[in-house]
């Protein structure tokens, strides 16, 4: 948990800083979400 904890504290501002607005940070947190999720409904089915 705290290597993935680690990972997640190092990537969040390299991703933060790929976008250029609240607004594309809030697109690309969109996106990841609908992934996380579609990969939850294909792994309930």
């Amino acid at each position: 948990m705290r290597k993935l904890l680690l990972a997640v504290m190092i990537a969040a501002p390299l991703l933060a800083s790929a976008c250029n607005t609240i607004e594309g940070l809030g697109k690309d947190v969109q996106a990841a979400g609908k992934a996380v999720s579609d990969t939850a409904d294909d792994a309930s089915k």
